[in-house]
């Protein structure tokens, strides 16, 4: 029986109980960044004044680093310059670092739910729930659990895959993929 969007009755011992459905949320936004709408020239344009930047060798990614926290950050275009993805990562942290203090930087690192680099994998469930699948991976000698989420469910005109790689060791996330088209 279906008392609202989302809420079922369960029966059990003889009394109704009501079980929420968990509610599936997607992503729209990595680093301020809105894959399959923003450019690269707006990327630049907000990345240039506060991070280091890479210029691509050829057609790969465009990066962006912090100088002592080691974060990176990446966007991957099309052919007319519309970023069809945004890949955030940690690095090793230099000591005394003042980049991880500012509020401008601190956003860099966030998605458009307000999950961050550093963040609990719990707070990954809290927040979008039970990825669609996952399991253990290696990036840079470094054992991680990949977390992945898909977003079709959602519409064609926003970003469609999520990727969150989260350090075994620890739990904490340390990468972050958004995506426009599947990967």
């Amino acid at each position: 029986v279906i008392f609202a969007a989302g809420m079922f009755a369960a029966a059990g011992s003889g009394t109704a109980q009501i079980v929420r459905k968990p509610k599936r949320a997607n992503e729209l936004a990595l680093a301020g960044l809105r894959p399959g709408r923003d450019t690269f020239a707006d990327a630049q344009k907000r990345l240039d004044a506060l991070l280091t930047s890479a210029k691509p060798d050829g057609q790969g990614p465009r990066t962006w680093q912090e100088a002592c926290t080691g974060r990176r950050l990446a966007v991957e275009v099309d052919d007319s310059g519309v970023i069809q993805n945004v890949d955030i990562l940690s690095g090793p942290s230099a000591p005394n670092c003042k980049e991880t203090q500012d509020p401008q930087h601190a956003r860099l690192w966030t998605t458009g739910r307000g999950l961050r680099l550093g963040d609990p994998r719990e707070h990954v469930l809290a927040i979008y729930g039970q990825p669609g699948s996952s399991g253990p991976s290696v990036k840079d000698g470094r054992e991680l659990e990949l977390l992945y989420y898909a977003f079709d469910w959602a519409g064609s005109d926003v970003p469609q895959v999520m990727e969150i790689s989260c350090d075994r060791a620890t739990g904490h996330v340390v990468e972050i993929l958004l995506a426009f088209p599947s990967l």
